[in-house]
């Protein structure tokens, strides 16, 4: 194996490691079991704004010299923000590698992916609809996801976080006897 993969895979495992200890409230992240290198978010539990209540599925794509190169970043997920299934340019995407640091992880990409949803700024793979359409987005996204995604990973990538997104019920927490 390459050393830059060493490197990156070493770094990948740490992070979902990270991630898995320390969740983030709006979004939850999970290698491909199938290639470590691409990474699955979804974006969930937006509050006041057009996005509220959707489900956002997106991908991103590591480099083998992750950490020192940035990741092509995709929603896939109809949104009224992004194209689907189109790379986004973003500063902390593979369209600028010139400003990518490698201190920046997967928390800090998705972060920064969501600042850019919630802003109305312009770049490439970024479209712009209206309010109430991105609302229509939202509604439909978690049905989108889980039945008219061609991929039908959803649930598969997301299994260990079903219950936390919402979508599936957990195990009913027992009554306290006082």
């Amino acid at each position: 194996m390459k050393p830059s993969l060493i490197v990156g895979t070493k770094r990948l495992h740490k992070e979902h490691k990270d991630i898995l200890e320390n969740p983030n409230p709006n979004f939850v992240a999970e290698p491909d079991p199938d290639n470590l290198f691409d990474w699955h978010y979804c974006i969930y539990n937006l509050k006041d704004c057009p996005y509220e209540g959707g489900f956002y599925h997106g991908m991103l794509k590591f480099p083998n010299e992750y950490p020192m190169k940035p990741p092509s970043v995709i929603m896939i997920t109809p949104s009224g923000r992004f194209e689907c299934n189109e790379r986004i340019c973003l500063t902390i995407s593979d369209w600028h590698p010139e400003s990518w640091n490698p201190v920046w992880k997967v928390e800090s990409i998705v972060m920064g992916l969501l600042s850019f949803m919630l802003s109305e700024e312009s770049s490439i793979g970024s479209i712009r609809e209206t309010p109430a359409e991105r609302k229509k987005f939202a509604k439909a996204s978690l049905n989108w996801n889980l039945k008219k995604n061609a991929s039908g990973r959803f649930e598969k990538i997301f299994a260990d976080h079903l219950v936390r997104l919402g979508i599936k019920e957990g195990p009913k927490e027992p009554i306290k006897k006082k």
